[in-house]
């Protein structure tokens, strides 16, 4: 009682502002998946290795956060990124995106 007592204003603070959660629920999920992999995360074959899997996770983390669906945007990304200009490598980033949308004359 003492300990809340002392810490009664952030306590009681969600009752003025609606948008804070009574738990912690939402966080713990999205670390959910980085706890889970942790163990296999130990074997990733080498220093290089293990900083792949972080820069590759830190995309798809990225993307979720942007709502973009990770896949369709990582694929869209590595077709496209060859032959897109350097000075608006920006376009392919999760949070400016948009699928690429092939010619007509690609389609037929």
């Amino acid at each position: 009682m003492d300990y809340m007592l002392k810490r009664w204003e952030a306590f009681t603070r969600f009752l003025q502002d609606g948008r804070i959660c009574l738990s912690n629920n939402a966080a713990e999920r999205a670390l959910r998946g980085i706890a889970l992999g942790r163990k296999s995360w130990l074997f990733a074959g080498s220093d290089r290795g293990g900083q792949r899997a972080v820069a590759m996770y830190s995309l798809i983390v990225t993307a979720k956060l942007n709502n973009v669906d990770p896949q369709a945007w990582l694929a869209d990304v590595l077709r496209r990124i060859a032959g897109h200009p350097a000075s608006r490598l920006e376009d392919l980033l999760p949070w400016s995106w948009q699928a690429h949308q092939p010619p007509r004359s690609e389609v037929a």
